[in-house]
């Protein structure tokens, strides 16, 4: 029993600085909040690391399965809390390879080590660049 014990906190010993460094890669930097209604109409909030490039807003779902992401598509209005304000917009995927190629490019560039971190831990191999476009109303 005493054996186990300490096999338990090595190992407890080794993953805390891993889950502490992955918080902060995800969290420690700039981040949004991504609202979207769930089929039954409840709202999701999903963090999500924004970019903008020449006044665009940029986010990446990581896969095309990513909750958010189908929900968005089939309503495609969201909004996103972002820098202490909450704005609408509706999301305009651009799949495919030029699409993957560019999100990850600018995400990288934002991000650096965090962006690298994450990639280590996640396949975002199948990435979906999703431009904003602004509700006027």
């Amino acid at each position: 029993m005493r054996k186990l014990m300490r096999v338990f906190l090595a190992i407890a010993v080794l993953l805390l600085p891993v889950g502490g460094v992955t918080w902060y890669a995800l969290e420690g930097n700039d981040v949004a909040i991504v609202r979207t209604l769930e089929a039954d109409g409840s709202l999701r909030e999903t963090h999500v690391w924004p970019v903008e490039q020449n006044g665009v807003m940029w986010l990446e779902a990581a896969s095309p399965e990513s909750a958010w992401f189908l929900e968005a598509q089939r309503q495609p209005e969201i909004e996103l809390v972002h820098a202490g304000a909450t704005t609408r917009y509706r999301i305009v995927p651009d799949p495919g390879a030029e699409g993957h190629t560019k999100i990850r490019a600018l995400l990288r560039a934002k991000y650096g080590w965090a962006d690298q971190w994450v990639a280590l831990l996640q396949d975002g191999s199948k990435s979906v660049a999703v431009r904003l476009e602004p509700v006027v109303r």
